[in-house]
């Protein structure tokens, strides 16, 4: 039973760092390193819980909490790439910025201090029966089965061929990997970044909207905790490739329901609480240490 109910919390805890991880790495195929995508995740968050309060419907909420994610994402973009301001100081600046204005929301036409709650928001549905939870193991995982999490494992499986197989995914790579052969064709490489990075902000919301409508249905300033940044990790660790992103994004998904099992288990919740964040810092070491090996042997 308890094999069970962390099974199904991991993948519906993987599910917001998945797809931040997946937008993340498509931005960082075209040459630029999303470390924003924490604020393009709470961003959609709480557009997600506002318009499915307003709109009674979780459909539209999920959309709108993506495009406002995407055009957060462009806007970043633009500064990038026609301010010409460094990715990293300004990814950090955004982060500080979404989070200040998103709190002075809430104060200022709310009336709320960090968390929002608002009447007759409508949470993801499951779209498998309950039924399902009689199958041993992965049952209670497939009945609490949510449309995100399907499309972000679906997109899982489609990035590789989108990647590596169509013009889009060449112009990606050519904009990330070799500017000048780009520039040399006549690749249009700040409409590419731009486009990929609002491709991440559209996933980023996506992840938010899952945060804020799989199981409570409102909105908190620390809702996102850093999954922004473990999504960065993960696509590090992960070589920007799809799928081992992917199983990184599970383990983190794992370790962060192992952690809350840890808790209700009466060891200490701010220690135990750690235990992703450490292993973010493990994964990035051994990234870097990997890289270096490879190129010291090249």
């Amino acid at each position: 039973m308890i094999v069970e109910q962390v099974l199904a919390a991991s993948v519906i805890m993987t599910t917001p760092i998945l797809l931040a991880a997946m937008g993340g790495l498509v931005n960082r195929r075209a040459g630029i390193v999303n470390i924003a995508l924490d604020a393009k995740m709470l961003v959609g968050a709480f557009v997600a819980v506002v318009v499915s309060s307003a709109t009674g419907g979780w459909f539209v909420a999920v959309l709108a909490a993506a495009f406002a994610g995407a055009f957060v994402g462009y806007l970043f973009a633009l500064v990038i790439t026609r301010a010409n301001a460094n990715m990293i100081v300004a990814g950090l600046g955004l982060n500080v910025l979404v989070a200040g204005v998103l709190g002075f929301i809430l104060s200022w036409v709310y009336d709320s201090s960090g968390t929002l709650r608002l009447p007759d928001v409508v949470l993801l549905p499951h779209i498998l029966p309950q039924s399902l939870e009689a199958i041993p193991v992965v049952g209670e995982a497939l009945a609490d089965l949510d449309p995100l999490t399907v499309f972000a494992w679906a997109s899982v499986a489609v990035l590789p061929f989108l990647l590596a197989s169509t013009r889009i995914g060449l112009w990606l790579r050519a904009t990330g990997n070799a500017p000048q052969v780009a520039r040399a064709v006549g690749l249009p490489q700040n409409g590419i970044k731009e486009f990929s990075t609002a491709f991440a902000g559209f996933f980023s919301g996506l992840g938010g909207a899952h945060l804020a409508l799989a199981s409570i249905g409102l909105f908190n300033e620390g809702l996102t905790a850093g999954r922004g940044f473990i999504a960065l990790a993960a696509f590090y660790f992960g070589r920007d490739r799809p799928v081992v992103t992917a199983l990184v994004c599970l383990l983190f998904g794992f370790l962060e329901a192992t952690q809350i099992r840890m808790q209700t288990a009466g060891l200490p919740p701010k220690l135990v609480g750690t235990i992703p964040y450490l292993f973010v810092l493990v994964a990035l070491c051994l990234a870097g240490f990997r890289n270096q090996r490879r190129k010291a042997l090249s």
